[in-house]
C-alpha cells in the first residue's frame, strides 16, 4: 500500500457529497494497468530512453502534443513508430525541408480529368501518429499547417472540413546543431506543444545493449498490446484523476512566479525573464501532472507530479532576455530557481 504524503484523505469523507478517493483510485487503477505493458512492448526496442517513453505516453494520454530535440541518432523517430505499433494506430511521418508545401502536409485537390471534376488526396496528417522530422527545416507556411492541424483537431482541404482521427499526436523532433539553413519555430507557436522533451545521450551500459542488438540485425518483433478504444478511454479517466485545491494553487504559484518573480521573492529573476507562461502553461502543467500520476497508477496528484513535468511543460514557455543569455542562464534554470522557491503544499 503506498504511503498516503498528500494531505488528502483517501476514505471517503462522512459527508455524502465528498469525493470519493478511494473509488477514483480503483478506477484509475484498473484502466492504467496497459501502461506496464505497453512500456514493456516499447522498451523492447527502445533501450534506456524511460524519459522520453514517459512523455510520449504523457502526451498522447493528456490529448497533447510532443517536441523532441536531440542530436541526430536517438531514437527519436524509433519511439514514435514503436509506439504507434504497440497501440494499433496509424502512423506517418512527414519529413520537413525547405522546399516542402501545406498540401504536402495536409492534402489538396487533385482534377480527375475522366469525371471532369476534383477530387481530395489527403495528406500524411491523417494518421493516429504522425512524425514531423526535423521541424525547424520547413518554412514558416509549413510549420504553420501543420499548427493550425495540432490546435484545431481538423483540416479543411479545398471547402471541405475533416475531423482528424483520434487519438491524434503530433511528435516533432528538432535537431540542435546546425543553425544553417534552418526556420527556428516561433516562440508564439512553440507554445502549442504540450511538452518540449530533451534528449540526451544513452548511458554507456545501455549503448552496449544497443551496439549488441545492431550487430545482431535481429530486431524484436513490436506487437499491438493496447487498443485505440483503450486509449481513448484512458484519456477520458485522465480527467478524473483527483486534484486538490492546494496542488491547483501549488501549480499557480510556480505559473505566476514565471510572470511576475518579484511577488515571490525572487527578484533578481525579473530582468532575466522576458515573458512567462501562458493560461495554455498552467492548464498542460495541471492535465500533465494528472497523466503522470495515472502513468504511476494513482488516482490522485501529488506536488511530485507536478515537479516531475514542470521542466518539460515550461522549458518553452519562458522567454528569456539577452542579459539571461549572456550569464548562459537557460529557461531551465529559471525553473530550479521557481521550483526551490515556490513552497510545496
Amino acid at each position: 500500500m503506498e504511503e498516503n504524503t498528500t494531505g488528502i484523505d483517501l476514505n471517503k469523507s462522512a459527508n455524502p457529497g465528498a469525493i470519493d478517493i478511494q473509488a477514483i483510485n480503483e478506477k484509475i487503477e484498473r484502466e492504467s494497468a496497459f501502461v506496464d505493458i505497453l512500456a514493456m512492448e516499447m522498451n523492447k526496442v527502445i533501450v534506456g530512453q524511460k524519459h522520453m517513453i514517459e512523455r510520449l505516453m504523457i502526451g498522447l494520454l493528456g490529448q497533447g502534443h510532443i517536441l523532441l530535440e536531440g542530436v541526430p541518432g536517438l531514437a527519436k523517430t524509433l519511439a514514435i513508430n514503436t509506439l504507434a505499433q504497440a497501440v494499433h494506430g496509424s502512423f506517418s511521418r512527414i519529413q520537413f525541408t525547405p522546399d516542402l508545401l501545406p498540401a504536402d502536409v495536409v492534402g489538396t485537390l487533385i482534377y480527375n480529368m475522366k469525371l471532369n471534376d476534383f477530387s481530395i488526396k489527403k495528406g500524411p496528417i491523417f494518421a493516429n501518429f504522425v512524425l514531423a522530422d526535423e521541424i525547424n527545416r520547413a518554412p514558416a507556411k509549413v510549420q504553420s499547417a501543420l499548427l493550425e492541424a495540432m490546435q484545431e483537431k481538423q483540416v479543411t482541404i479545398g471547402d471541405e472540413t475533416f475531423v482528424l482521427d483520434k487519438p491524434f499526436l503530433v511528435m516533432a523532433t528538432q535537431n540542435p546543431v546546425e543553425q544553417e539553413g534552418t526556420y527556428p519555430l516561433p516562440e508564439a507557436q512553440v507554445d502549442r506543444f504540450m511538452l518540449k522533451t530533451v534528449i540526451d545521450y544513452p548511458k554507456l551500459a545501455d549503448e552496449q545493449l544497443i551496439i549488441r542488438q545492431n550487430l545482431k540485425g535481429s530486431y524484436e518483433k513490436v506487437n499491438p498490446v493496447v487498443s485505440v478504444d483503450q486509449i481513448l478511454r484512458a484519456q477520458s479517466a485522465v480527467r478524473e484523476v483527483y486534484m486538490d485545491e492546494k496542488i491547483e494553487k501549488y501549480i499557480l504559484d510556480i505559473i505566476f512566479a514565471t510572470r511576475y518573480p518579484e511577488n515571490y521573492g525572487l527578484a533578481d529573476l525579473k530582468p532575466l525573464i522576458n515573458f512567462g507562461a501562458s493560461p495554455r502553461g498552467s492548464i498542460n502543467l495541471a492535465t500533465a501532472a494528472k497523466c503522470y500520476a495515472f502513468i504511476k497508477r494513482r488516482g490522485y496528484v501529488i506536488p511530485e507530479d507536478v515537479r516531475a513535468v514542470v521542466h518539460d511543460i515550461l522549458r518553452h514557455r519562458i522567454g528569456i532576455t539577452y542579459e539571461a543569455e549572456a550569464e548562459n542562464i537557460t529557461s531551465v534554470d529559471i525553473i530550479n530557481k521557481i521550483v526551490n522557491q515556490i513552497e510545496v503544499p
